[in-house]
């Protein structure tokens, strides 16, 4: 397939309120909020982290998708399925209360409190601070990239030519840090943990579907990371798939992601053009599911080992053995 890459500067949406279709590897568009052309019950803004060490994962969630909102921070183990801690506080009617910031990569601090539960992430440069206090919980994370490139699609809908999807996702950054739960405490070295950012704004159709599958770890000494999705929208212009290895990033096309009835068997991601081919086998299925009001989503995210291979740029094959990584299958109402 043929992509667009985004070469210049510019706003995310045309003056008719259409998305400039395409992707990049540094966040090149402007978002401005106020140039949607939707009603604001339909503007969806998240900032979600995952900081994972092959074993525990964390997870921070701030967003909105207008009409409600969340403050969410889980850990849990995903080799023995312990379920450390699950906190989250709703924001009925936030809107735009929640002052997410309109860039992934621009200096910003983000600071939301709601129901004694307190969030706030700060980036400056290339690190990244989060934190999460909530009761005896308390989780100070330091994030630092190794890969100046990211993902970042601006894709539009079919269903309306007012809805678009402008995303942004950053792999391969180390983590260091700590969280306190009651009397227990987990640490994360830069050796072997990984953060991840799923930074997303848009318009998007009450129902949808979709498979995403993200992983960072190291592959011949270097720091080895992926970006595998569909479903997202109409992605003839671009898709959100992307190889990252020695501070580069390779562009993939489009990928399929496919399992089986149980999702605790394995799972096959492979790409048109033949140069993924991964095997997922699944140790966990975090599975969450909520449904508030007319809200009704259901999300099943696999953590397990991959194994595979996947061709850079340059026709190089990468021989991947058991990376830790999850996939999932999400189908939402919201």
């Amino acid at each position: 397939m043929q992509q667009i890459k985004l070469e210049k500067a510019g706003p995310v949406l045309k003056p008719d309120g259409s998305p400039v279709a395409g992707y990049s590897t540094k966040g090149i568009l402007q978002y401005n909020r106020r140039a949607i052309k939707a009603p604001p019950w339909r503007i969806k803004e998240w900032d979600f982290y995952q900081v994972s060490d092959g074993e525990k994962c964390l997870q921070f969630t701030l967003g909105h998708a207008s009409y409600i909102g969340q403050l969410c921070v889980m850990l849990f183990n995903f080799k023995t399925g312990e379920k450390i801690a699950s906190i989250s506080k709703l924001v009925p009617l936030p809107f735009d209360s929640m002052h997410l910031p309109p860039s992934a990569e621009k200096d910003n601090i983000v600071d939301c409190s709601r129901g004694g539960m307190q969030m706030k992430f700060v980036t400056k440069g290339n690190v990244r601070t989060l934190f999460c206090r909530c009761g005896e919980f308390e989780a100070n994370i330091s994030l630092t990239r190794k890969n100046d490139n990211a993902i970042v699609i601006n894709i539009p809908f079919d269903q309306s030519a007012k809805q678009f999807y402008y995303n942004h996702k950053i792999n391969c950054m180390t983590a260091q840090g700590n969280v306190k739960c009651g009397d227990r405490e987990y640490n994360f070295s830069p050796e072997d943990s990984f953060g991840l950012l799923d930074w997303g704004r848009g318009v998007w159709p009450f129902s949808n579907e979709w498979f995403w599958s993200n992983g960072t770890g190291t592959v011949d000494g270097e720091i080895f990371g992926f970006n595998l999705g569909c479903g997202f929208g109409n992605t003839s212009a671009a898709t959100e798939n992307m190889l990252f290895y020695k501070n580069a990033a390779h562009k993939l096309g489009k990928v399929s992601i496919t399992h089986e009835a149980d999702f605790m068997k394995p799972w096959r991601l492979t790409d048109e053009d033949e140069r993924l081919d991964f095997t997922l086998t699944p140790m966990y299925d975090r599975t969450t599911r909520d449904k508030v009001l007319f809200i009704d989503n259901c999300c099943h995210q696999v953590f397990g080992l991959f194994n595979g291979s996947a061709v850079l740029d340059d026709g190089s094959r990468l021989v991947i053995e058991n990376l830790p990584a999850f996939a999932e299958h999400a189908v939402n109402n919201w």
